[in-house]
């Protein structure tokens, strides 16, 4: 979670003991959890007037997927699949790659 790990998560925790004093804590803990609660209630409002605005064909729609990073990551994805769909098609017959320096055929008729 935001690539806080044990450590740091002990070290916040100590310098909020020693702010707030151990008396105070459970409150702001308290109000800190609410907090998240209520901004989490928030985002699923958000995502879910977003779906009935956009209509059905947006109903699977998850705020994660406007991510840039994941958009990027799903369309290579699928350009690495349709490439090796590509390969994986057979040689058309009397079709061959042109060898280096070859010249392509020409047809006088088609031109």
């Amino acid at each position: 979670m935001f690539g806080v790990g044990l450590p740091e998560m002990a070290v916040i925790a100590f310098v909020a003991v020693l702010v707030f004093g151990p008396d105070k804590l459970p409150e702001l803990a308290r109000q800190a959890a609410q907090l998240v609660r209520k901004a989490k209630v928030l985002a699923n409002s958000a995502r879910d007037e977003l779906r009935s605005e956009l209509g059905p064909e947006y109903a699977d729609l998850e705020l994660r997927d406007l991510d840039p990073r994941t958009i990027v990551r799903k369309h290579i994805a699928e350009a690495m699949e349709e490439a090796d769909r590509e390969a994986a098609l057979p040689v058309r017959r009397g079709l061959r790659p042109l060898e280096v320096g070859e010249l392509p055929p020409y047809d006088a008729d088609a031109t």
